[in-house]
């Protein structure tokens, strides 16, 4: 799966990225037909703890999915976020076999 992983004013490091294309990986699992997913992740205001925001949408055929969570770590909004795409896509495979 083809993962773009953006950071908002400042620099991931590898291991964060790496991180993060192995869980978007595991979505694979859940539904086979995911085309890629973007990831944006964000630091809001410094000072404050739980600053930490990831974006994630996920480009799925017919429509695309989206999640975004804040935590204290990265790591945290990022599993965060996998989670309720999860569901999203748990829900989205119930509705086309519905059809």
């Amino acid at each position: 799966m083809k993962v773009n992983i953006t950071s908002v004013h400042f620099k991931t490091d590898k291991k964060l990225e790496d991180f993060i294309q192995n869980k978007m990986e595991k979505l694979n699992g859940f539904y086979e037909g995911i085309i890629g997913g973007d990831v944006i992740l964000k630091l809001e205001k410094k000072e404050k703890e739980g600053n930490k925001i990831a974006e994630i949408k996920l480009k799925i055929p017919g429509n695309d999915l989206y999640a975004k969570k804040q935590s204290k770590t990265f790591e945290q909004a990022t599993d965060s976020a996998i989670e309720a795409l999860k569901k999203q896509l748990t829900k989205h495979k119930e509705k086309i076999k519905g059809n």
